[in-house]
């Protein structure tokens, strides 16, 4: 199983669930250090749709200046911009796998589709 994991090596969450990822046998991992090579908002929305979540809920508050920025009650196509110039605003990890789509807080949630 082919699964790419969004990640920042900065964040424990992120780091606990890209070592559930390379310990998990049969599981191929990219790593895609996202604050360096950002998705782009059409990616973004479509890794969101996938996770069944909206552009909001995988909007990073803590740390950011998204609240300020009213983010989160902008509508989808805006939040997915600021995150694609901004690639702090995401939350992370998120991890896609042929069974699908999870932000991975609390990293457990990796199970899901592995």
């Amino acid at each position: 199983m082919n699964a790419t994991i969004w990640h920042n090596p900065a964040c424990g969450t992120s780091r606990k669930t890209l070592a559930i990822l390379q310990e998990t046998p049969g599981v191929d991992v990219t790593v895609i250090e996202y604050l360096k090579t950002p998705p782009t908002a059409a990616k973004l929305g479509q890794l969101y749709a996938d996770a069944g979540i909206t552009p909001q809920q995988g909007l990073r508050l803590r740390g950011t200046d998204a609240a300020e920025r009213g983010l989160p009650a902008a509508d989808d196509e805006t939040v997915l911009a600021a995150m694609a110039a901004e690639p702090v605003l995401i939350e992370r990890p998120l991890v896609e796998t042929d069974k699908g789509v999870r932000l991975c807080r609390p990293q457990d949630k990796v199970h899901e589709i592995i």
